[in-house]
């Protein structure tokens, strides 16, 4: 690979291989585009923004059960939109790194990119369910009536709820967490953009009036994404205190214990890039397609939350038994 696609990367180490060997190469290309154009990575990312919510027009139609082979289509091209879209958000990053043009409001664009496409995406595959759902009304042995229709669609509109909320918001929040905890201890402070709520109340503190109200808004925002991130980790919060309070600061950490941090957190990585964009939104393409898109709900909440759970009871039992050496 282009030591320059290197280079413009956070790390070889917390992608997975089609990020690795086809994702990142494009993006960088797509980025060295935007760079002839003076485009800057916000812009990027806005447009990764309309491109991923817009594609819910197209998942709201059923597949080639209910639709026949134009339903086929619009599904194949909502999922090309969307594939797009992560290509997109992708490039933004990697274009910032390359160009300097990093900001505050940039990071939360970019962490807001997924909830921005799910959104809509989860209401439009709701609305679906309403118009098409004779597969699972059969399963059931269900009547087809516009009462059992209605109680039906509002329970899949709460495993939406259930599924954005609970799952792709808290489960992304928690993987982009544990990436930038890896960067951390393998690149340092500056190589990292590993944000704490307190800094972060900071620097909302300091600001006043002139300050434009987006950026008040993004920062209040930002303030609860970094606050629940800790909730969910209080023995990597523990490690990071014990840190702090023998040595410093992380950058004077002993190489042995750095190294035993890198080991265990590297070992995590490959499970924890399964929630994140690429296998999830592989059953999302599954469940479409098959014209499931209540079933998706389900696995995501139950399947994917257990993924998750399994994740972060690894990296809280790592964090545990170093800091309990310290």
């Amino acid at each position: 690979m282009n030591e320059k696609i290197y280079e413009s990367m956070k790390s070889v180490e917390t992608e997975d291989w089609l990020d690795l060997h086809v994702i990142r190469p494009l993006c960088y290309y797509c980025a060295k585009g935007f760079n002839v154009f003076d485009i800057h990575p916000n812009t990027v990312t806005i447009l990764s923004m309309i491109i991923g919510a817009g594609s819910c027009v197209l998942f709201a139609h059923g597949s080639h059960y209910y639709e026949g082979a134009a339903g086929l289509v619009l599904n194949l091209l909502a999922i090309l939109l969307l594939m797009v879209a992560d290509i997109l958000d992708c490039t933004d990053g990697q274009l910032a790194r390359m160009t300097g043009k990093k900001s505050k409001v940039g990071r939360i664009l970019d962490g807001m990119a997924g909830f921005v496409w799910f959104t809509p995406i989860y209401m439009g595959m709701v609305w679906r369910f309403y118009q098409h759902h004779s597969l699972e009304f059969g399963w059931l042995g269900i009547s087809d009536t516009p009462q059992n229709v209605y109680i039906a669609t509002a329970i899949v509109f709460v495993l939406a709820l259930m599924s954005g909320f609970a799952g792709i918001a808290a489960q992304q929040r928690l993987a982009d967490y544990y990436i930038q905890v890896h960067l951390f201890f393998l690149k340092g402070e500056k190589g990292s953009e590993l944000d704490n709520s307190a800094r972060q109340q900071e620097i909302y503190d300091k600001m006043d009036s002139t300050t434009p109200r987006y950026e008040r808004i993004f920062q209040k925002s930002y303030i609860d994404y970094t606050k629940k991130q800790e909730k969910s980790t209080p023995q990597f919060q523990r490690l990071m205190k014990k840190i702090k309070d023998k040595f410093g600061s992380a950058d004077q950490l002993p190489q042995d214990v750095r190294e035993d941090i890198h080991r265990e957190s590297l070992a995590i990585m490959p499970w924890n890039g399964l929630l994140t964009f690429n296998f999830r939104s592989f059953w999302l393409f599954l469940f479409v397609l098959i014209d499931l898109p209540a079933e998706f709900f389900l696995w995501e909440i139950i399947g994917m939350g257990l993924l998750t759970e399994y994740v972060r009871r690894r990296h809280e039992g790592f964090c545990r038994r170093i800091a309990d050496k310290l």
